[in-house]
């Protein structure tokens, strides 16, 4: 009863302004949405040239108001209200080359009650915290190469997305995302495969530091028509800045989606990998991680179930002989109240459920988690994850997310809620 009082205390305190912020962005959208004037901001952002000619503009905008509470501790509640701005230029291809600048800045707007986990904000260490620090950066500063055929050489600060993003994502969520300063190649020139394999030497993280890595990482996806997506991967995360984060992973996975009836599919995944220490890493392990998942889409609407299971050797939970994906887009993963960002000594067991449904173009998405360790007998928590989002054409968003993790025993109770307007060019 006391996370739902504290929920309506803040939408008491805050109501106005958030409605206010809520109301002037639907306003706007509604105006700005026709398809002339997005047309005229897409020309002039492209120099007057539709074919980009000279090269374009790239404009990303999104305001997020974040509440983090955490039960019963002396933390006070985090509170953030920013904005994020994205503002980078594309060139034109020429003889194969093009290059991408992209500057990142995400400052805080009359509400800045909460911890960034990073140094100096100590003026907010008794608040819970939001990972959103203010700060302006380079965050992505690249170079690609199209002339090797059915092949691009991407060189420099870049984005990174492999699959779904479990071992080496951006981290989109947050308002700095993480982006690496590397060298990529993706290659199609086999049937029906893509072949992706780098090095990474440094990673720009969401607190905007940088940690040196040597790290290459290797992934190839063949699309088996009728089964699905078969992909192999091996990720060599030597970290040099933090050496208990190094590790060898060597897995695989199968995705895909078949045809029960001509409205109903049956969607599943199957993932297995295994993992060890790397080098640098003082710490010996050898653990196990796998994921399967299943479910039904019909009609906009998918219901799926699925176990996650992320190893450890340990005895507790702070023990670091366990499965660990440190440049992951963790927020996708593992319920978004973040409590496992990184696996418990004696391991992570995922077992979930989720639906998620489309009306009148309104995204909805309910998910529930039941977290134990990985031999599934010590209780570590319950988690309710609940979404509301809406596109208004290819450039205006909104989203509304509420989070509530019952703790049973295991740590504290925490929920957190958010509400964005994201703007795209």
């Amino acid at each position: 009863m006391g996370e739902i009082m504290s929920f309506t205390a803040v939408l008491a305190r805050h109501g106005k302004t958030l409605g206010a912020v809520a109301f002037a962005v639907s306003a706007s959208l509604g105006s700005s949405a026709q398809a002339g004037i997005n047309e005229t901001i897409s020309d002039a952002l492209k120099f007057g040239q539709k074919d980009a000619k000279y090269g374009q503009i790239k404009l990303n905008l999104r305001l997020r108001y974040e509440n983090a509470n955490t039960e019963e501790t002396t933390l006070n509640t985090g509170e953030a209200f920013t904005a994020r701005l994205r503002l980078g230029y594309l060139t034109p291809e020429f003889k194969s080359f093009q290059v991408f600048a992209e500057f990142e800045g995400n400052q805080d707007i009359g509400i800045n009650d909460y911890n960034t986990l990073r140094n100096g904000t100590l003026r907010n260490k008794g608040h819970d915290v939001i990972a959103d620090p203010q700060d302006t950066e380079v965050n992505q500063l690249w170079l690609s190469f199209k002339g090797i055929p059915d092949t691009v050489v991407k060189v420099g600060r870049q984005r990174i997305k492999i699959d779904n993003d479990r071992f080496i994502g951006n981290v989109g969520w947050r308002q700095l995302e993480q982006t690496y300063d590397s060298i990529l190649v993706v290659n199609k020139s086999l049937p029906n495969t893509v072949a992706k394999f780098g090095f990474i030497e440094g990673v720009k993280r969401i607190f905007s530091d940088t940690h040196q890595h040597s790290s290459p990482f290797f992934n190839v996806a063949y699309d088996f028509k009728g089964v699905g997506k078969i992909t192999g991967y091996a990720y060599f995360i030597e970290n040099e800045d933090a050496a208990a984060a190094s590790s060898q992973t060597f897995g695989g996975s199968l995705v895909g989606a078949q045809k029960v009836t001509e409205d109903v599919k049956f969607v599943y995944r199957g993932e297995f990998a295994s993992q060890s220490d790397l080098d640098n890493n003082p710490n010996g392990y050898e653990v196990d991680y796998f994921h399967v998942n299943g479910g039904l889409s019909a009609f906009g609407v998918t219901i799926k179930g699925g176990v996650e299971q992320l190893g450890g050797e340990g005895s507790v939970a702070t023990d670091l002989n366990r499965f660990q994906t440190p440049l992951a887009t963790g927020h996708a993963f593992n319920g978004w109240a973040d409590v496992f960002l990184n696996t418990p000594g004696f391991g992570l067991r995922d077992v979930y459920g989720m639906v998620v449904a489309k009306v009148y173009g309104v995204k909805l998405m309910g998910v529930y988690h039941d977290f134990t360790d990985d031999t599934g007998n010590m209780d570590l928590g319950q988690e309710y994850d609940f979404l509301v989002a809406k596109k208004f054409g290819k450039h205006y968003s909104l989203l509304a997310k509420y989070v509530y993790y019952n703790a049973d025993g295991f740590a504290t109770d925490r929920q957190k809620f958010w509400i964005q307007a994201g703007v795209s060019f």
